[in-house]
């Protein structure tokens, strides 16, 4: 009887064959499964997946402290040096205007006039009458010897002497207030009258501000105040991309008594005027010199408590947790400060291993920015 002929007499072989076959197949699968588990584990660095008993295995690298500057970061705005408001010191109407909204003057130039009025009259006047109590006091005194005025007289006519003189004064300041003049070096940032318009003494007419420098002005916390200084130099970037750089002028002595917080400012030279006042910018302050790590910043970890910091392993290989801060910030990682001057990094692994833990350190390259010098390698020691 022909194999096809068992077949189509018995099918039921046919699907025992078929069964045998895909078992076979499956069981043959398993053991490639687990030597690929199994060589892969042998090469994992942390201890996921390790042999029962087997110490967890991480990637370490030497690090040595190098000596950097601290940079703050504070977020501010920038402001005009100084700005005040013009007020008229003397009425009238007024009859030109020379100042124009956004053009820089010099000291002294013009900004507006007033009308002359009865000014010239009140001064000649003056002078009239300084001249008049002048000429009568000085023929009083040659008259006091000859015993003809006596010293009550010669008293009261220098008194209306020294009044007229006052007289004089108040014309000779009328007739100059009334022209109002720029009173330093800036520009006319507005101006509320026209021509026409009728101001007294006191009257708001401009407003001027000193862009000559600017001032960029934020606040800084409470446990940074200390590294700042006055007379310190600093960068600014503003919200424009322009990049300054100044001089710390003021820092507040007294903390904000609600968000205890410094006030401090950063006095940047603008004498062509081209730095705008009133936009936002980030300060970079120098904090002092400070001895830090760098470090990628995977590298940072938290604890339980959410304290920032970073894993390392002591002498007896066991993972150690120290609580770090952030010095300096650059494109390729950043300086941290709060660990020991030699240590010994986990690079590789550090999400896998808890503080105390005893593990197996691999070696990483060595550092080559401080690891050749011998100050360096007996630290490590």
């Amino acid at each position: 009887m022909s194999l096809r002929n068992i077949i189509s007499q018995r099918p039921w072989i046919l699907a025992v064959g078929a069964s045998l076959l895909v078992v076979l197949w499956m069981y043959s699968g398993s053991f490639d499964k687990t030597e690929t588990v199994e060589s892969f584990s042998n090469i994992k660095i942390s201890g996921a997946g390790a042999e029962p008993g087997a110490l967890p295995r991480v990637q370490v690298q030497n690090r040595f402290a190098e000596p950097v500057t601290r940079h703050i970061s504070v977020y501010g705005q920038t402001a005009p040096a100084r700005s005040v408001e013009i007020n008229a010191e003397t009425e009238g109407r007024v009859i030109s205007v020379a100042g124009i909204r956004g053009r820089r003057l010099a000291a002294g130039d013009e900004i507006l006039r007033l009308d002359m009025r009865d000014r010239q009259a009140r001064l000649a006047q003056a002078r009239a009458g300084v001249t008049e109590h002048r000429t009568s006091y000085e023929a009083q005194i040659k008259l006091k010897d000859q015993g003809y005025v006596s010293e009550t007289q010669i008293a009261e006519t220098f008194a209306r002497l020294e009044n007229a003189r006052a007289e004089l004064t108040r014309a000779e300041l009328d007739l100059e207030y009334m022209v109002i003049r720029a009173p330093f070096d800036g520009v006319l940032q507005d101006r509320t009258v026209e021509v026409g318009d009728f101001v007294r003494a006191g009257d708001a007419v401009a407003t001027f501000v000193d862009n000559t420098s600017i001032i960029v002005t934020g606040t800084i916390a409470e446990q940074e105040a200390r590294y700042v200084s006055t007379g310190g130099a600093g960068t600014a970037q503003l919200a424009t991309g322009q990049e300054v750089a100044g001089s710390i002028r003021y820092i507040s002595p007294v903390a904000d008594q609600s968000t205890r917080t410094f006030m401090v400012e950063l006095a940047v030279p603008n004498p062509d005027g081209n730095l705008p006042a009133g936009v936002t910018a980030e300060m970079q302050l120098p904090g002092g010199q400070t001895l830090a790590q760098k470090i990628s910043p995977s590298l940072l970890t938290l604890d339980s408590a959410g304290v920032i910091g970073v894993k390392i392993i002591d002498e007896l290989n066991r993972v150690e947790f120290y609580p770090v801060e952030l010095a300096v910030s650059t494109p390729d990682g950043v300086w941290v400060t709060g660990l020991p001057a030699a240590v010994k990094i986990i690079t590789v692994g550090h999400g896998y291993v808890a503080t105390g833990q005893t593990v197996d350190p691999v070696m990483a390259q060595p550092e080559t920015a401080l690891a050749g010098t011998k100050r360096s390698a007996e630290l490590l020691k």
